[in-house]
């Protein structure tokens, strides 16, 4: 096999899953580079976390980019350089510099045109229409239209979901009840919100949709690895059993047991290959029972935050990564539609029992946790020093009061 070296771009529980994918499956610690340090990388010896202030800055990135790849091409010159960026920022700024990294590194993108093509919400959704794939009916409105209060005129009825169509642009601004998105139950309620994200200096395109009933667990994540010849080599579907409750983090999976579903992995496959995808890419979706589809939300140009449970069911991420772009291995054409049986969780296993909504699913996920057949990415066994196991314990609390706090009040929106 060939000498390489993870580089994962981020410090958050995305670039912690893929540093443990990497870890175990070849023993090898990952460096990570990020513009701030997050909790879930910290007192690791499986990745060794560079802060570098302004990372995120376009400017910074390019720089300090080309400076690593020069200083450890000629310092390793045998060493195949494989950067993974787990963040939205970071997989657009690979996007933007791709062609100038590639003198020093490997790692999948898209061109610029593609990736802003599907990082925006409004223009996936076209994406969507153009290729036949079912999303929920959906009204986009520019800030201009904002002005003239287009969003008052709905053609589908309250409640309604409202998110941003630049989920980066969101991140940096704030206002009084801001959250990763909305289920409004009001014109009036629509009124107040949409006219405070755009004060505060949000500009991009705001998308308001119909929203699909039923609770978490109606919802699917699938995430694919769709190599550098934009072949499909793998598919694995989730069945989120719980979100996290917290405004800020609402939309982010705290539990998944695994699903499958043929025709399903047949649409996307064939959607991934016509576009030319390259890398992994994940896709949120939700079960409207009233056509009885599966309608897409969102796809993420990279792995999920919690895509470690491809991993944990026998799928192992670092895998694909290193036999497409390190190795450039043969591959018949064959996708893996995997399956498994494993639950994942990102939360304490009280959670899991206290929270999650009672059914054959709990049941399932239960019969999981007694039969040892589960995982969190944090708890990682080689990698369990007092440190990390003290905020381990610190976050799994942390998650206790939020639930507490907040579950009750997300659930009455359903």
């Amino acid at each position: 096999m060939k000498k390489f070296q993870p580089i994962l771009l981020g410090s958050d529980i995305n670039a912690y899953g893929m540093a443990r994918a990497f870890h175990e499956e070849y023993g090898i610690t990952s460096i990570a580079l990020a513009h701030y340090q997050l909790s879930p990388t910290k007192f690791s010896h499986i990745i060794d976390v560079n802060i570098i202030p302004g990372f995120d800055d376009p400017a910074v990135f390019r720089e300090r980019m080309l400076r690593l790849g020069k200083g450890m091409s000629a310092e390793h010159p045998d060493t195949t350089l494989l950067v993974i960026p787990c963040g939205d920022v970071y997989a657009n700024l690979m996007s933007r510099f791709g062609d100038e990294l590639r003198e020093y590194f490997v790692f999948n993108t898209l061109d610029p045109a593609l990736n802003h093509q599907l990082s925006y919400k409004n223009s996936f959704y076209e994406t969507c229409e153009r290729h036949h794939l079912p999303y929920p009916r959906t009204k986009v409105v520019t800030e201009e239209g904002v002005a003239r209060r287009e969003y008052a005129d709905l053609p589908f009825a309250y409640p309604v979901a409202m998110k941003p169509a630049d989920s980066a642009a969101w991140l940096d601004i704030d206002f009084p009840g801001r959250k990763k998105a909305f289920i409004i139950d009001t014109p009036e309620e629509l009124d107040t919100l949409i006219n405070r994200a755009y004060q505060a200096g949000y500009h991009a395109p705001m998308v308001i949709q119909d929203f699909i009933p039923g609770d978490d667990s109606r919802m699917r994540v699938l995430n694919a690895y769709v190599d550098q010849h934009h072949r499909v080599r793998m598919m694995f579907l989730g069945h989120p059993l719980l979100e996290d409750p917290t405004p800020e983090a609402v939309g982010n999976y705290a539990a998944i047991i695994p699903d499958y579903n043929e025709g399903l992995f047949d649409t996307i496959r064939t959607f991934l290959e016509h576009i030319k995808y390259e890398g992994v890419a994940n896709f949120d979706m939700k079960y409207d029972e009233r056509d009885g589809s599966y309608k897409l939300f969102e796809i993420n140009l990279r792995q999920g935050r919690s895509s470690f449970f491809v991993t944990l069911n026998g799928y192992n991420l670092a895998r694909y990564f290193v036999e497409d772009l390190v190795e450039d291995n043969d591959f018949d054409g064959t996708t893996v539609y995997g399956t498994g049986s494993k639950l994942w969780m990102e939360i304490p296993r009280s959670i899991f029992r206290d929270y999650v909504r009672d059914g054959e699913d709990k049941r399932r996920g239960m019969a999981m946790i007694e039969s040892g057949d589960w995982g969190t990415t944090l708890e990682y066994r080689k990698d369990m020093n007092l440190l990390r196991r003290l905020m381990i314990h610190h976050m799994f609390s942390i998650y206790k009061r939020r639930y507490a706090q907040y579950f009750q009040q997300k659930a009455d929106l359903k």
